[in-house]
């Protein structure tokens, strides 16, 4: 059965960069397609990116178009979140899921069956 850790948050100053890591294991996230989610204080969880099973498409919300980049290494079973020009905005806990059997990327939480225990990720201003 298919397990998800995310890794790399920590706090960063407005501006700077930070990777996210998704680490896949029991089974190969190559034939799911994998979401970035994030729950910022006091606000409902929202779809940040999301990469098809063999990373053949990437999608990415509005507000994070042109700062992150979705990436993933089979070899390592990994999905990565590289988030670049970091907003205060962007504070908030991130998940990373699987989404249930399906080939095309979703942005809604409740398509996604296997969940990670997320990473926060605090910017300061």
């Amino acid at each position: 059965q298919l397990q998800l850790v995310e890794s790399g948050g920590g706090l960063v100053q407005s501006g700077g960069s930070l990777r996210l890591s998704c680490a896949g294991s029991g089974s190969s996230t190559d034939y799911y397609a994998i979401g970035w989610f994030r729950q910022g204080p006091g606000k409902e969880r929202e779809g940040v990116s999301c990469i098809s099973t063999r990373g053949a498409t990437t999608n990415y919300a509005d507000s994070v178009e042109g700062r992150f980049s979705i990436s993933r290494d089979s070899a390592k079973n990994t999905v990565y979140l590289q988030m670049n020009n970091l907003k205060a905005e962007d504070t908030g806990a991130y998940y990373c899921a699987a989404k249930t059997l399906g080939y095309s990327c979703s942005s809604y939480a409740r398509d996604y069956v296997t969940w990670g225990q997320g990473t926060q990720v605090t910017v300061s201003s």
